[in-house]
């Protein structure tokens, strides 16, 4: 078999995981993976449906792809993930656009799919599974520095406004082993920072084993390799969690913990399951706990019935916490879901209004948290040679703070270095002192 196959990917890092994941099953069968489309036989959008705009883009790209089909009428064009299951009538019935629809739970039968597809007919796979963990599938991976690595998949929170649990199906986790496995795999392979994935890592469980003791065992597979994670629910950020960031020097001091709105009564409406004061709680111990840890978050602007009062009780929590950066995003209604029965009553301009509040307040925070790290030293991962330039290099620290410098031929991508940060802005610092470390002595020996 020789077909080529094209995979574009939207959305989250789960997707960029799951198009890695694609790629190893059908590599396993001998397709070859392009990354020209003009080559591809069988094209490929991984695709989400968190946010409406994502559709949109998706039936966007989907339009400019006929010419493809009409230059190349035996070409496949297929959708996956997130979209497959919501949109499968209108895509294939309906619209007719594409040639095969799978959803994220099976993903193992896409070959058959394919196949099912070149021979005229259309290969549809959307059911949703309560076992499905891929645990034995080795994603497809070119060499690099970082890599996620999904170590669960679905979701049992049922927030109001979120479609994952139905487009992803319900919480399922890996085995702890599989994935100690497939670090020491990219360890092996020269990776030197991996993100743990799921929509809510915290609730990972794999028999007596809890998140705790997955982000422990990951620590130990190879010191110079940094460890991430996302997503955190805030109900279930642990003591335990908090102290097995705090007592390995190889996981980031970075915590993603999604707010989503500092109004309790939105917050009960969105099914939320926590309270602010709750919240805030668990800030403030893991800031106790663990020695320069940073936050980032989720906010939505406008959800339904948000006054203004509720507005500001989110300005006010920002102003509390002092994330580091935050994911920030209009209420959309996605169909399916409870809070799309609810009636949208936040007109679309106080939402715009309320956001660019929200982006303003986040930006200056940003600032002058980046402003205080002038004239310190960070610890910083070299990822390669600045976007803009080949006279500087890019890297980020512990906390996931990007820091530019001045190249150096001594210097290669994946080295540790102390870096002496003497600008900053809201979302790069910058630094001119550079000096080679090694990462597995403790940060506080580091930095000193």
């Amino acid at each position: 078999m020789d077909n080529n196959i094209y995979i574009e990917t939207y959305g989250c890092q789960m997707n960029v995981a799951d198009s890695e994941l694609v790629m190893g099953i059908l590599q396993n069968k001998g397709y070859n993976i392009t990354g020209n489309i003009k080559d591809a036989d069988v094209i490929l959008l991984n695709t989400c449906s968190v946010r409406e705009n994502a559709e949109q883009r998706i039936y966007g790209r989907l339009g400019n792809l006929k010419k493809i089909k009409e230059i190349k009428p035996a070409t496949v064009i297929g959708i996956l993930g997130c979209m497959a299951e919501r949109l499968r009538k209108d895509l294939i019935e309906d619209k007719k656009m594409v040639d095969l629809v799978v959803g994220p739970d099976e993903y193992r039968r896409l070959p058959e799919f394919i196949d099912t597809a070149f021979a005229g007919e259309k290969g549809i796979g959307v059911k949703l599974s309560r076992t499905e963990t891929y645990d034995d599938i080795i994603p497809f991976r070119e060499d690099g520095l970082s890599a996620w690595i999904s170590v669960m998949r679905g979701c049992d929170k049922f927030c109001t406004f979120c479609v994952v649990p139905f487009t992803r199906g319900r919480e399922r986790s890996r085995t702890l082993e599989s994935v100690v496995d497939e670090i020491k795999i990219l360890s092996q392979k020269g990776f030197r920072e991996v993100t743990l994935l799921g929509q809510n890592v915290n609730s990972y469980k794999d028999g007596n084993n809890d998140f705790a003791d997955l982000l422990a065992a990951s620590a130990k597979v190879d010191g110079h390799m940094r460890i991430r994670f996302t997503t955190s629910h805030p109900q279930d950020i642990s003591d335990k969690l908090i102290c097995a960031i705090a007592e390995h020097n190889n996981i980031c001091n970075y915590i993603h913990l999604p707010v989503q709105s500092g109004s309790d009564r939105i917050l009960k409406l969105m099914n939320r399951t926590y309270t602010i004061d709750h919240y805030l709680k668990i800030i403030e111990k893991a800031r106790t706990i663990i020695n320069g840890v940073s936050f980032s978050t989720d906010i939505i602007s406008g959800f339904p019935t948000e006054t203004f009062e509720d507005h500001v009780m989110t300005l006010d929590v920002m102003q509390q916490v002092k994330y580091d950066g935050a994911y920030m995003f209009k209420y959309s209604p996605r169909e399916g879901t409870k809070a799309f029965k609810m009636d949208d009553d936040v007109p679309d301009e106080t939402k715009t209004k309320r956001l660019n509040e929200i982006i303003d307040l986040q930006h200056q925070i940003s600032f002058e948290l980046n402003q205080n790290l002038i004239g310190t030293k960070e610890l910083v991962l070299v990822e390669g040679f600045s976007r803009k330039s080949d006279d500087f290099m890019a890297g980020r620290t512990d906390t996931n703070k990007v820091v530019i410098f001045p190249a150096d031929e001594k210097l290669k991508r994946g080295d540790y270095i102390n870096a002496e940060i003497i600008r900053a802005t809201s979302a790069t610092l910058f630094a001119d002192t550079v000096e080679p470390v090694d990462a597995v002595k403790t940060k506080e020996e580091i930095i000193i």
